[in-house]
């Protein structure tokens, strides 16, 4: 039995050691093969006239929507092994959501297919740290990840490859375990979204840093849970669509466009089910109408908001507003990008819900699109490779002949 168990043990190490040596092979050729890219220094947004994505918006149309939300995937080995498909939507639809997405790591959901709403979404990313992205109107699922490390040109490279597959690339969390530092995300280009408000991690920072560089992404705001058990998880950011039917292409055509906005949810630590249902079914405000109107921006809400906030270039509050529910402010010449939030009272008459519009912003006309910027230097994509894999071929060669050697010099003895 004892000699049995040993060689149990022997061929499971070997094994795992195999799966270990087979990824990191995949991992080394991934980084060999990489481009390098020139990045163009961000400009911030120019133009004339103003975008206002809520542009002639019927308030009646807002749709309730997740994208970021984990079942029972891969055997139960990743984080969500506990939850159900079937509980996942009875959950989500006592909530009051019109289009509750499941983004499984690496595999696109096709529950709900049938659906008018339905849109293959899943997590891209497999690497040590959370440099994530969320797909959304996906076609398959992309298997290349930098998983080790990342640097600016490896982001770059996920993001156009993404691209290719995808109606809508959003980076998730992306100030989590600082996937995508806010010093630097500006340079980046040729995604849709932010999923700046994250149920484990917000990253407004990195959505002003974004917005300030010249680009126009629109903020993403989901639960990322894990466990349908546990009310803290479940309802805590939400984005809500302006579109005219709860139908796949409208959702994505809204999306696309920066009809939306998203919902930080104020929650009692305990704030049992039924009170959670009540709030976001009854109680949770809205976005009436956003205009603009003799370049003033005009903002008006459903309900009385503790303090309403008007936010520019590098994140720089520029006028706040208190206790009302309709708020202005005048559009300078000097402003390149204006971004509403507003936060609205708890139960207990202290801060509360938090509601962040996508911004309005300076262009030339069309629809505004985070183009791709950096472009692939060929020239010294090609060095690199050379000399990455003459380095490992010389390597390799070195290693061979020590092993020659060292048998010789075995034989001689």
């Amino acid at each position: 039995m004892k000699r049995v168990l040993l060689t149990i043990i022997k061929w499971t190490g070997v094994a795992l050691l195999t799966l270990i040596g087979l990824f990191l092979a995949v991992q080394v050729w991934f980084y060999f093969t990489a481009p390098i890219y020139e990045f163009r220094q961000p400009e911030p947004f120019a133009g004339n006239v103003w975008y206002n994505p809520y542009d002639g918006m019927d308030s009646t149309h807002w749709r309730k929507a997740n994208f970021h939300f984990h079942t029972r995937e891969w055997g139960g080995l990743t984080a969500g092994g506990g939850n159900t498909n079937e509980e996942f939507w009875r959950v989500y639809k006592s909530l009051g959501y019109d289009a509750p997405m499941i983004s499984n790591y690496q595999r696109i959901s096709e529950y709900n297919k049938d659906s008018a709403f339905y849109l293959a979404v899943y997590e891209h990313g497999f690497g040590v740290r959370k440099r994530h992205q969320i797909l959304i109107g996906s076609q398959k699922v992309l298997w290349r990840d930098y998983s080790l490390f990342q640097n600016l040109s490896h982001r770059q490279h996920i993001i156009d490859l993404l691209r290719e597959q995808n109606g809508i690339v959003a980076l998730a969390h992306p100030g989590w375990e600082n996937g995508y530092p806010a010093g630097r995300i500006g340079m980046l280009s040729n995604y849709d979204m932010l999923e700046s408000l994250d149920g484990n991690y917000r990253s407004i920072p990195h959505w002003d840093s974004a917005l300030s560089a010249g680009r126009p992404v629109w903020l993403l705001a989901d639960d990322d849970a894990h466990d349908l058990t546990d009310p803290g998880e479940i309802g805590i950011c939400v984005t809500f669509i302006n579109a005219p039917e709860n139908n796949s292409t409208a959702l994505l055509d809204a999306l696309k466009a920066g009809r939306s906005y998203g919902v930080d949810v104020f929650r009692e630590k305990t704030e049992t089910w039924e009170e959670k249902i009540l709030y976001h079914t009854t109680k949770m405000p809205r976005v009436n109408a956003v205009f603009i109107h003799n370049d003033t921006l005009f903002v008006r809400l459903s309900d009385t908001a503790m303090k309403i906030s008007f936010i520019g270039q590098g994140g720089t509050v520029k006028k706040e507003e208190v206790h009302l529910r309709s708020a202005w402010y005048p559009l300078r010449p000097e402003d390149t990008y204006i971004r509403t939030q507003a936060q609205f009272y708890n139960p207990k008459g202290e801060p509360g819900t938090k509601l962040y519009l996508n911004p309005v912003i300076r262009y030339n006309g069309g629809q505004p699109v985070n183009v791709r910027t950096a472009s692939v230097n060929t020239e010294r994509t090609w060095i690199f490779r050379v000399m990455s894999f003459g380095s490992l071929g010389l390597l390799i060669l070195v290693i061979v002949r020590m092993r020659k050697i060292r048998r010789t010099g075995k034989s001689a003895a």
